[in-house]
């Protein structure tokens, strides 16, 4: 990210493994992947073509096996939680749990002048613990505001504890607000130990039948979401009680299952991108990220194949700006290609999704120091290939049709060594166009180039890529908003709608072109970066010279929303509107 100042192989997943993708809707049990029991063995089919290993690179090799496990660190193998979820029309007074947790707006806790409920919800709950609840939200000023909270230990019901969680002021809250409510109720779960918990609305009048199904698809995210905890990189962690969630008074049946069923997919799609940003630069190499990307082709190989490129065979594409950045780590690269195909083989439409995929960033000869460089946070730098990988886990799952999409990361690191690039290198990338490097700290458009031209030579009509690429653009949109650019309107409504759906931020920025006059070199065609003032956008630009121009194409920098620096943890930013996008394109 731009700061503000092996032998010749080839990996094919085979066809003949069998898919898993047939796991129960009603349970999230997430599989274990390569990096929760460190290894180096093969995980799945795969055909080798490995020429003979001369004396060089056979050192090499052993040299980038023996650094993966630098430290000693190896990931613990802790069993992922399962949670089975229903759909049900049951009175609130006959349910028997742990939790009980009704979703409230600031208008469902207004009171008449006896000081008790008006909403007929809470006004039969109260009514049956003798006025505790009505009482309770007054001591703790609880008036129904998002993020506020309030649990009662009781006696004489059916469930042992009942809460009432915040959605805020809007009579229909946008799905973050529902995504909320479930991951509170995990939360409490988790603060006792709770086993079996359910969940309600205070006011479900005027909510058409397809809403009801969204939101329980929503609160069924949350709930998976705020379970879990990446605790593999510490000695001792609990083990998450949490093993039923009931979902009351939003109906039942074949269309909210299918919404479960979704939730399912799209948050182990979220959850494999945060394992893998939060994952250590030692035990997440190239390598390993390639291995994972494997992975989810060989466990979904009915709609999946993938197709991983080693150094020599970047070569022979003639990716000069990739494997500039590449040079100077003793982890080789790999350059990570998925395709998904629908069931059914008819493609209406193709798609792409290219994410930066720099697994650590160290900043190369313009190295990464003093404060606000953030280096020690370098290992997230490959968070849009996380964004992408996720969507790829979820979509596997979901099983679009009618679309085909392309999942490419160009997997490297950028380090420092006598075999690096330096400033003022002239790079070759693979459409020929010349880049003299100003700056090795801008690397991670450098990778984007020829993953850019090797996207629009897989004939697709649309590509959207994400990186954590400029710190000038958390300082523009700081820590909660991605940029967007591109200069397609059709694309940019197609994704800012899939955001709605989401609840993930985005703003579009403008596309200067004048600005293009900072990136022209003496020398060859371009330089890799402008300078400080709107280095966002001269990036945007820059990545620009490498799409065709018969492709729609966009660029996402989510450097800002890739971390959640208040939880110090991967947030998995982008692959809830990357799932959306496609699912929109898809027949």
């Amino acid at each position: 990210m731009a700061a503000i100042r092996v032998a010749s192989t080839s990996l094919t997943v085979s066809s003949s493994s069998s898919s898993s993708s047939s796991a129960s809707s009603y349970y999230y049990n997430s599989r274990p992947s390569v990096f929760t029991k460190f290894r180096f063995r093969p995980i799945f089919d795969i055909s080798f073509a490995i020429g003979p290993l001369s004396p060089t690179r056979a050192k090499r090799m052993s040299h980038s096996i023996a650094h993966a496990t630098l430290g000693l660190t190896e990931p613990n193998n802790a069993d992922p939680p399962k949670i089975s979820f229903a759909a049900k029309e049951t009175d609130l007074l006959e349910w028997k749990g742990d939790i009980l947790a009704v979703g409230v707006t600031e208008k469902d806790m207004s009171k008449d002048e006896n000081s008790k409920f008006e909403n007929p919800t809470l006004q039969k709950l109260d009514s049956y613990l003798s006025g505790l609840l009505s009482e309770a939200s007054s001591e703790e000023d609880f008036t129904g505001k998002a993020g506020q909270s309030t649990f009662l230990r009781v006696t004489g019901l059916g469930s042992k504890r009942v809460g009432l969680i915040g959605l805020g002021s809007a009579a229909s809250p946008p799905v973050v607000a529902y995504r909320s409510l479930g991951e509170a109720v995990a939360n409490a779960a988790k603060s006792v130990q709770a086993s079996n918990v359910a969940v309600t609305l205070a006011s479900c009048d005027g909510i058409s039948v397809e809403l009801k199904a969204s939101i329980a698809s929503a609160i069924a995210t949350g709930a998976m979401l705020g379970i879990f905890d990446d605790n593999r990189f510490k000695s001792e962690s609990k083990k998450p009680s949490l093993e039923s969630v009931e979902i009351i008074g939003l109906g039942s049946g074949l269309e909210i299952e299918k919404k479960i069923k979704y939730a399912q997919g799209l948050s182990s799609g979220i959850i494999f991108g945060k394992e893998l940003v939060n994952a250590p630069p030692n035990v997440l190499t190239p390598g390993v990220l390639a291995e994972e990307a494997t992975r989810i082709a060989s466990e979904y190989s009915d709609v999946f194949t993938a197709k991983i490129l080693d150094e020599e065979q970047c070569k022979e594409l003639k990716m000069g700006s990739y494997l500039g950045v590449a040079a100077a780590s003793a982890n080789p690269p790999y350059f990570i290609h998925l395709c998904y195909k629908p069931l059914d083989g008819e493609v209406k439409t193709k798609l792409a999704l290219v994410g930066k995929g720099l697994t650590f960033d160290s900043g190369g000869y313009n190295i990464k120091a003093g404060p606000g460089s953030m280096i020690e946070l370098m290992k997230f730098d490959m968070g849009g290939s996380a964004a992408v990988l996720g969507a790829a886990k979820a979509l596997a799952q979901i099983k679009p049709s009618g679309v085909e999409v392309h999942f490419i990361v160009a997997a490297c690191e950028n380090m420092i060594s006598g075999t690096g690039m330096r400033p003022g290198d002239v790079l070759t990338a693979s459409n020929g166009k010349t880049i003299e490097v100003n700056n090795t700290d801008a690397e991670g458009r450098l990778t984007l180039a020829d993953a850019l031209v090797y996207a629009c030579n897989q004939g697709v009509d649309k590509i959207v890529d994400l990186a954590t690429l400029t710190g000038a653009c958390i300082v523009a949109l700081g820590p909660s908003i991605a940029g967007v650019f591109t200069p397609s309107d059709d694309l940019a409504n197609e994704v800012f709608g899939a955001s709605e759906v989401s609840g993930e931020k985005f703003w579009r920025m403008p596309m200067e072109e004048s600005y293009w006059e900072s990136m022209k070199s003496g020398v060859a065609d371009m330089v890799n970066t402008g300078g400080r003032q709107g280095g966002a956008i001269t990036a945007a630009l820059f990545l620009k010279q490498f799409v065709d121009e018969k492709v729609q194409w966009m660029h996402i920098d989510m450097a800002g929303p890739v971390w959640n620096d208040k939880k110090k943890n991967a947030t998995g930013f982008g692959v809830s509107t990357l799932v959306e996008w496609v699912l929109n394109n898809s027949s």
